[in-house]
């Protein structure tokens, strides 16, 4: 029986808005649309689960940053921490989106409230990994790099083209390169090389976002140009 807070949903509006939303398989997991469904039947709005992946974001960089200053065993706990806040950010924000659209509780400031803390939660985590690698700019930069592939992202999106959700760096990618990152480094028993294969993360994750940036660009140029 079809959940009376996600109503059925078929027909030209859905197929547009499936069209502008990131396809992830998880969307389909019955424990994930159960989970969504008792957020919605709780009446907890989608903008309070997007404000909490902001939330689980600022928890996962003070986790990286106590790592940094920790011995071993608890560099390690806090790491897995770390770890798993980065994980609670992607589900909130996947479920934010799903009580939005199936539960039918979109607010006329979703726009918002579904991309500035998306931008806010990737600056904190990146600049918590930085600050355990010791190198808080190079965590920085990785974050500012992040922020221009959503730029890139939404720009195609307001001059009316489909979004460019490809990577090879995209959030869910980069998130999980990060998370592994922290478990890698989590299973080390010195500081110092848990700092190094976090610094070395970072920069390949750097990588993969420019490689990431210049795609979305050639791909949002040629689209202009085509229309002239």
């Amino acid at each position: 029986m079809q959940d009376p807070a996600f109503p059925e949903q078929t027909g030209p509006q859905l197929s547009e808005e499936a069209g502008n939303r990131r396809p992830i398989r998880a969307r389909r997991s019955r424990l994930i649309l159960r989970l969504a469904q008792n957020l919605a039947q709780r009446q907890i709005t989608p903008n309070q689960i997007s404000q909490a992946s902001v939330l689980f974001a600022a928890v996962g960089l003070l986790f990286f940053w106590a790592a940094s200053v920790s011995g071993p065993i608890g560099q390690s706990i806090l790491l897995i921490l770390a770890a798993g806040m980065i994980q609670l950010r992607l589900l909130c924000n996947l479920l934010d989106g799903m009580v939005a659209v199936e539960g039918g509780g979109a607010t006329p400031s979703g726009p918002f409230w579904n991309e500035v803390p998306d931008r806010a939660a990737d600056l904190l985590l990146f600049w918590g990994a930085g600050l355990f690698a010791g190198v808080p700019a190079l965590g920085l930069g990785v974050g500012a790099l992040a922020l221009i592939t959503a730029w890139l992202r939404e720009l195609g999106r307001a001059e009316g083209f489909t979004p460019d959700f490809r990577g090879p760096m995209a959030k869910p990618h980069r998130m999980a390169a990060l998370t592994l990152a922290a478990l890698i480094a989590a299973l080390l028993p010195v500081a110092s090389t848990g700092a190094a294969i976090m610094a070395w993360s970072l920069w390949l994750i750097g990588a993969g976002i420019i490689a990431t940036i210049t795609r979305r660009s050639i791909t949002l140029l040629q689209k202009l140009e085509a229309r002239g």
